[in-house]
Formats: structure tokens, sequence, C-alpha cells
């Protein structure tokens, strides 16, 4: 289990668009394994350098097309239409509290994702567990973003061109409590 000398058991990363979020979850993802992870990352579709959606992959390798230009739908952020049932397809099990779990990476907590009032429940379920949560939660955003930040027993860190080299040893010093 994550120990750390705090009482916020959930580390939520912000930060501008391209920044580098991900690619801490990734990274991080990477100093885990033999560790049971459980959650997932979010990553762009490409086409001839032109991003076109965004598509979801959970820990245990589910993959689903999350965001795109091509899909139609009532929710839609910009250019891109999202597919509220495909998210709220996966959710469940990979947000599931699980005692067994050393720790859930979450990319992203965002305006996309929070279409889905099943994603919503989940993320409060979790957090509310008390189980170890390390998740990217958009820098701009009101209603269930803004709650999920101002709760208090989550840490919030900025991540910014400055400091996205460092913030790698900072999360794994918040895993091991220092």
């Amino acid at each position: 289990m994550l120990s750390h000398s705090t009482s916020a058991h959930a580390l939520l990363l912000t930060g501008a668009p391209g920044v580098g979020k991900t690619t801490l979850i990734q990274k991080l993802a990477r100093t885990q394994s033999g560790r049971r992870i459980k959650g997932f990352l979010t990553e762009e579709i490409r086409d001839q350098r032109r991003r076109q959606g965004f598509h979801l992959e959970t820990f245990d390798g589910r993959r689903i097309i999350l965001a795109h230009t091509n899909i139609q739908s009532a929710y839609r952020i910009g250019r891109y239409g999202v597919d509220v049932a495909a998210l709220e397809g996966i959710v469940n099990d990979a947000l599931q509290p699980d005692d067994s779990v050393h720790l859930y990476l979450i990319d992203e907590i965002g305006k996309m994702e929070c279409f889905s009032q099943r994603f919503q429940v989940a993320i409060t379920r979790l957090l509310d567990s008390g189980r170890p949560v390390i998740a990217t939660i958009a820098l701009q955003g009101a209603g269930f973003i803004q709650r999920v930040k101002e709760r208090p027993d989550v840490k919030l860190l900025k991540l910014t061109l400055d400091n996205r080299n460092d913030m790698l040893d900072r999360v794994l010093a918040w895993i091991a409590g220092e």
C-alpha cells in the first residue's frame, strides 16, 4: 500500500495542455512494475501530425476511443464527439476500489470524462475509499473538476515547463511518504 506523511491519499497533477501530464503518468506506471495498478491512460490519436481524437487504455489492456472528430455525439469538446457509452463500459472495473491494488493511476479527470455521470460516481467512490490515487486533472474546470480539487484528502501539484523534469522524483517521494 502507498504510504505518505500527509493526510492526502490522492495526488492530483494539473497543468496546461501539452505540459507533460500524460507523459508523467506513463513514466510513473513504468516505475511501478511488480505492483498492481488500476486506472487508465488517455493518449492522442494523430493523423499526419493533426490530432483527430483520444483513446483510453486501461492497465489491464482494454482500449476504447473516447473522443474523435468522426464521432457524432451530443457530447462535444471543440471538434471532438465524446463516446460516453464507451467510457461507461470500462469505468466501473477500472476505478473499482480494491484492497489488492497498490496504486490507481488516472489520466485524466477532465471535461470529456465528466460528461459521464458514472465516471463522476466512480471517481468519488474511489476517492472516498481512501485508496492511493494519482490522477491528472484539468487545469480549468468548474463543477465536478473543481469539487475534486477542493477535497481535503487530495494534494494538488501544478506541472509546468520549469518543473516537469523534476516532477517524477517529487511524485515518487510522495508515494514513498517522504
